[in-house]
């Protein structure tokens, strides 16, 4: 199956404990790139959700969005820093005798001085955290996917779609090949026989000029290459996968083909095939960037 590289996903699991929701969104990007933003607390997991994330991914710029509630009460201790307390009652009887001036502090003055009561989180059991937010984050994962695998779909539709009209513009290129040798050759003729005022022509000399404009004008090798790279670009969409990048390099390479053909193109009919041949690659390959 074809994968769009845009998506998104959303999962949510909460308990008696705790609350966790991810939201995760793509969007195009030659490699993979993942953006991770979570609370600090959460940090220590990082690395194992990158890991976890190149099981469903290969490719995007991937925004993860992770959020993250403790309903646990005795989650944090509160610590009583003593030696802090008796240096600030320390300094604060030296300043007393110093300028001479009553020392009135008070419990609850001295309680409010920095560093004499903070909070410390408890510790937690990383391992119970992880295997919530292994899931949470899995579930999400999996529903994301799911949206790329549908946008994909409908990108290989689109394309196969256009692959088959370049294929009938080619096809059309071929056919037109030889109409425009004999176009010449009959117009060589008549523009000979009116130089010389004479109708007996040497057919040798015209059948040697048709040859050497035949050579000049000749796109059967771009044909081949543009059919052959046409259908395998339609065998891969089939087989699906992780095939951005290969389909990105064939349609560069039908460009080329398309870009010769217009190039060698003397005949107007041809021209204009060649250049809605090359409005229609073009837009293969924006769309193609959009495949993972």
């Amino acid at each position: 199956m074809i994968k769009s590289m845009t998506g998104f996903g959303r999962a949510e699991y909460s308990d008696e404990k705790r609350k966790i929701t991810v939201e995760m969104k793509s969007v195009n990007h030659r490699y993979l790139d993942c953006n991770i933003k979570m609370p600090k607390k959460l940090s220590f997991f990082e690395a194992s959700i990158r890991t976890l994330l190149k099981d469903y991914i290969q490719r995007g710029k991937v925004d993860l969005f992770i959020t993250y509630e403790d309903y646990t009460e005795e989650n944090y201790n509160l610590k009583y820093n003593r030696d802090m307390a008796k240096a600030y009652l320390s300094y604060l009887k030296e300043m007393s005798e110093e300028f001479g001036i009553e020392n009135d502090v008070r419990v609850s003055t001295l309680s409010r001085y920095p560093e004499v009561f903070s909070l410390e989180e408890a510790n937690v059991d990383e391992d119970e955290i992880w295997s919530d937010l292994e899931k949470v984050v899995r579930e999400a994962s999996e529903a994301f996917v799911e949206t790329r695998i549908k946008e994909g779909e409908n990108l290989r539709r689109d394309l196969c779609e256009k692959l088959e009209t370049m294929l009938g513009y080619v096809e059309e290129i071929e056919k037109r090949a030889p109409e425009i040798i004999e176009e010449y050759r009959k117009n060589l003729c008549d523009k000979v026989a009116e130089f010389l005022a004479d109708s007996r022509i040497e057919e040798s000399r015209i059948l040697g000029e048709v040859t050497l404009y035949a050579d000049k004008i000749c796109v059967d090798e771009e044909i081949v290459r543009l059919k052959s790279h046409i259908r395998t670009t339609s065998d891969i969409l089939s087989e699906g996968g992780s095939v951005g990048r290969k389909l990105d390099f064939i349609a560069q390479e039908m460009n080329r083909e398309a870009n010769t053909i217009l190039s060698k193109a003397n005949d107007l009919a041809t021209s204009d095939i060649a250049i809605n041949l090359k409005t229609d690659i073009e837009k293969v390959r924006e769309q193609i960037q959009n495949i993972e």
